[in-house]
């Protein structure tokens, strides 16, 4: 990584901070909705009984170290409660990719692999300030030529989450993965800080272990918009912490209470 990239990995990096730590002063208000997205860490909170949930954005990721770049939209993870403390999700893309080359580049493009799973609440009291859920999904080997992986595969979070005051909560995920035949360690901590009855923002360090031995370590920031109690912007900014990789997104999550049940 040259040294322009590394100074402005380490100017953004210290700017999120600085921006965390005067906001966390003020005390607000919690928003409304609860999505899987903007960040890495996956919610501790499941869909009520009979209500919808789109999240849908956009991604475009460059890695330098593997000569590799993608541009995915839309991104699309559809969430429904079955009966509280339990969701359904099916979570689909398109996506085009370029890899260089050395003979020249080949590109890809169409729908990657589908994801089917569920979430299911393990923890949740109201005298607590902690929650806990567990998520799985199984991939499946549906992608266009190009994209995606050859076998099925499953991915695993334990997601957990503590609130520590009326403005600030952490979220934490512990994963283990089964792609390609190859098994993945992974972890993300989010720290979120409600700033006003409709913007939030966040910061976050992720990553995993493969069978390589190779811990890939990542951070990231980003910001919440909430327009309405059912509908949110979002954005985010990534980088490798110990690697070249970089990625921006941008996207919104609507929320459809009781879509096939009475209230």
């Amino acid at each position: 990584m040259d040294s322009f990239a590394k100074h402005l990995k380490h100017l953004l990096m210290k700017r999120a901070v600085i921006i965390i730590l005067i906001l966390s002063v003020q005390i607000m208000q919690s928003q409304n909705i609860s999505t899987d997205r903007p960040d890495q860490t996956e919610s501790s909170k499941t869909l009520d009984k009979g209500s919808f949930q789109l999240e849908s954005g956009l991604v475009l990721l460059k890695d330098n170290d593997a000569n590799f770049r993608s541009f995915a939209a839309p991104s699309n993870l559809i969430r429904y409660g079955i009966f509280n403390g339990f969701e359904l999700r099916f979570m689909t893309q398109h996506e085009s990719v370029t890899h260089e080359l050395e003979g020249g580049n080949r590109k890809y493009s169409g729908l990657n692999d589908l994801e089917l799973g569920f979430k299911v609440q393990l923890f949740q009291k109201e005298d607590s300030n902690t929650e806990i859920a567990f998520l799985s999904h199984i991939i499946l080997p549906t992608a266009s030529k190009g994209l995606g992986h050859d076998k099925a595969g499953l991915i695993n979070k334990l997601a957990i989450a503590h609130e520590l005051s009326e403005s600030i909560g952490l979220g934490y995920n512990l994963g283990y993965d089964h792609i390609d035949s190859n098994h993945f360690f992974t972890y993300s901590v989010a720290l979120g800080l409600t700033i006003s009855e409709s913007l939030a923002c966040y910061i976050e360090p992720y990553g995993s272990l493969g069978a390589s031995g190779y811990f890939e370590n990542n951070f990231d920031f980003g910001i919440t918009v909430l327009l309405n109690p059912n509908f949110q912007l979002d954005t985010s900014y990534g980088f490798g912490l110990n690697n070249d990789v970089h990625y921006l997104s941008a996207g919104f999550s609507w929320h459809v209470p009781h879509l096939f049940s009475k209230n």
